[in-house]
């Protein structure tokens, strides 16, 4: 009896996760589980920001928690706010690349990724 009544469970849970996405991809979602509700476009890029003096340095930033062309955009813009920074977003790679032009602390880099709901795994 319990058997049939996990059975059951599982099918419901399956069956209403499966309705989920059939009714988000119809509604024209491109990505399910979005932070964006779906509308993100996997064709936006960010535009390329140019840095005031000759590049100094490149660090790579691997970080966590990243599954849509969303979250590459978010990370980008944040961390390209950053004075002196040109962020490059890779989202299959799970990082960003920065080229800086002047000394920028590791704490800021990882400030920026956090304050838009990522993780730093490592920063080399």
């Amino acid at each position: 009896m319990e058997n049939i009544v996990a059975v059951i469970v599982l099918v419901l849970l399956v069956g209403g996760a499966a309705a989920y996405i059939v009714r988000a991809k119809k509604n024209g979602a491109k990505c399910i589980g979005c932070p964006a509700g779906g509308g993100c476009s996997g064709s936006h890029k960010p535009k390329k920001k140019k840095l005031s003096a000759p590049v100094i340095g490149k660090k790579t930033i691997q970080i966590s928690g990243m599954h849509c062309a969303h979250c590459v955009m978010s990370v980008t813009e944040s961390l390209n706010r950053i004075e002196g920074v040109r962020a490059q977003v890779d989202l299959s790679k799970g990082n960003a690349v920065i080229s800086y032009d002047r000394e920028v602390g590791e704490d800021l880099l990882i400030q920026a990724v956090e304050k838009v709901g990522f993780q730093v795994v490592s920063i080399r």
